[in-house]
């Protein structure tokens, strides 16, 4: 379970870079499109993280019952 929750944190923190990218081009008034390819890339990260923390937890609970 806590290689899952590493795993998930590293999914969270990628999302967070992206989406820190994604002001510093959206701020900075150059290419704007780009911006927005860094926003949906923060998006799929942080929903690809917060799918592997809950099949971890239904891997766990499987396991308990």
């Amino acid at each position: 379970m806590k290689k899952h929750k590493i795993c998930s944190m590293l999914y969270y923190i990628t999302a967070v870079l992206f989406y820190l990218s994604a002001i510093v081009t959206f701020v900075g008034g150059n290419n704007n499109s780009m911006g927005v390819v860094w926003l949906c890339l923060g998006s799929t990260f942080l929903c690809l993280g917060s799918v592997y923390l809950n099949k971890a937890k239904e891997n766990k609970d499987n396991k308990d019952k």
